[in-house]
């Protein structure tokens, strides 16, 4: 019987590890699909992060899920009503039994807390950033300040004209990102239903940038995916995380906190580009960030 629990226990194993690749379907280079069960593809180290260690939980939940399946349909498989084998030994005391399942489980977690407190870490980190984003959430639509005007418009000079001007101004470029209502949606690959803004908000790529999130009335939550972001819009409190974008792209997030009748309609869009004069010049929807700083310059 001991024979057949360990050669039971080893074809267990096998199988989960044959399905588990199964179960991620999304991998580091593949791009969204509709109907796909996993996470986005992941444009920040953080939720690179993120996605390899659930992928790597995923192997011990696997190996304990058909372990456990193993062991339960053994119970009721030798010692069903019609089993002739009705009898089950009765185990008193089993000090070796109660030792394994106490220390197997605890370095379980243990070699699995390693890992986890390194990426909590990484995920609170504040990098020293080019320039800080200000993220208010409103009842149903979000709005952004630029908080270093002088570095913004700096930046997307280079951009638009390869010219180094920088507006002597203070305060902050500000503009509001409102949902795009179905008959103002274009054919484009850019225009999804429930997810496209009309101002995205434009940010640079391979650049440490600061976002500080707070709410003007009640509980928002600003949670981007693929960016690995979700940090909560609390009234009276700033909250703040650090951005790095790996690649060029639109990416698309929506309030992840119940905030009223129109919680589902206040998405988030980002465009994240190139903006050094080596890049290719490809002007993307910031007019409304250049308006706010021509305004403050001319004040």
């Amino acid at each position: 019987m001991k024979e057949s629990f360990t050669k039971n226990t080893i074809i267990a194993t096998i199988i989960g590890f044959v399905i588990y690749p199964s179960l991620n379907t999304v991998s580091l280079e593949s791009s969204i699909k509709n109907w796909q069960l996993g996470f986005q593809t992941p444009a920040s180290p953080i939720f690179e992060g993120i996605v390899s260690f659930h992928d790597d939980l995923m192997i011990f939940l696997t190996f304990i899920f058909g372990f456990v399946l193993y062991i339960l349909t053994m119970c009721v498989s030798r010692f069903r009503a019609s089993a002739s084998n009705t009898e089950a030994t009765r185990l008193v005391h089993a000090s070796v039994l109660e030792i394994v399942w106490t220390i197997v489980p605890a370095l379980i977690l243990i070699f699995i807390a390693i890992p986890s407190f390194s990426l909590l870490y990484s995920v609170d980190e504040i990098v020293e950033p080019l320039f800080t984003v200000k993220v208010v959430g409103h009842q149903w639509y979000w709005s952004y300040e630029f908080l270093d005007p002088e570095v913004v418009a700096r930046l997307y000079n280079q951009q638009l004209s390869g010219e180094n001007l920088v507006f002597e101004a203070e305060g902050s470029g500000s503009f509001d990102s409102y949902l795009l209502a179905d008959d103002e949606l274009d054919t484009g690959l850019t225009s999804y239903r429930l997810l496209t803004v009309d101002n995205h908000l434009p940010l640079p790529v391979q650049v440490n940038v600061r976002a500080m999130v707070t709410s003007s009335d009640v509980l928002h939550s600003w949670a981007v995916p693929s960016l690995g972001v979700k940090l909560d819009a609390c009234p009276g409190r700033l909250n703040q995380t650090s951005l790095f974008i790996k690649r060029e792209g639109y990416y698309y997030g929506q309030c992840s906190e119940i905030c009223g009748v129109n919680h589902g309609f206040m998405p988030i869009g980002i465009t994240a580009y190139e903006i050094f004069p080596s890049s290719k010049q490809v002007i993307y929807d910031f007019e409304p960030v250049l308006a706010s700083l021509y305004s403050i310059a001319n004040e």
